[in-house]
């Protein structure tokens, strides 16, 4: 009994749902070919990413690696993009480099003591992808970044110690290249997917 007056109420409110429907026609452009007439809809783009029908486990593991280090490291890349525009417009107001440097000093100590255990957690992997992250969101690498906020000769001595561990502070990203699975992986993140 309780079965067929449940039933009863999902026809009514389909029921409903179609006489709703009716009185809100949705008007779309049309192909008329011959005597057939067809709907022409523009459905938006979306970006398919799935596991190659040949994929190795391994690879699909290497891939499931990359998402979750991708994941954690891009809202650093998106503060680092937001804090660098806000120091940039605060040393432009500065005309006095002597207090663009005490400024910037400042800020250092400020995003060492906010940021810094949670940046020296980071494996390897994701501080390379970081790394390429902060120059797909600031368009510098990160070398530019440190020879413009703090000299070229830290920015010397951190491309250094950064070749030492196999990092390259002047490497660039590269969306339709060697860094092309990042960017899937980034716009499906923005697009709210991951």
């Amino acid at each position: 009994m309780k079965r067929i007056v449940i039933v009863n109420i999902i026809l009514i409110i389909l029921g409903i749902n179609k006489i709703v429907a009716q009185n809100n026609p949705y008007i779309v452009p049309v192909f008329i070919d011959g005597k057939d007439t067809l709907p022409c809809i523009t459905l938006p783009n979306y970006l398919l990413i799935g596991y190659p029908p040949n994929a190795s486990k391994r690879e699909i593991n290497r891939y499931n690696k990359l998402v979750r280090n991708v994941i954690k490291v891009y809202p650093y890349a998106r503060m680092a993009a937001l804090k660098l525009k806000e120091y940039d417009d605060l040393l432009s107001k500065i005309p006095n480099t002597k207090e663009q440097k005490r400024l910037m000093k400042l800020a250092e100590k400020q995003l060492r003591k906010e940021f810094g255990k949670s940046i020296e957690d980071l494996t390897f992997s994701q501080g390379i992808i970081l790394l390429k992250l902060v120059d797909r969101e600031t368009s510098k690498t990160t070398y530019q970044i440190v020879d413009e906020l703090r000299g070229s000769l830290r920015a010397f001595f951190y491309q250094a110690i950064a070749k030492m561990f196999k990092y390259d502070l002047k490497g660039k990203y590269d969306p339709k290249g060697k860094d092309r699975e990042i960017e899937k992986i980034v716009l499906m993140i923005e697009r709210g997917e991951l």
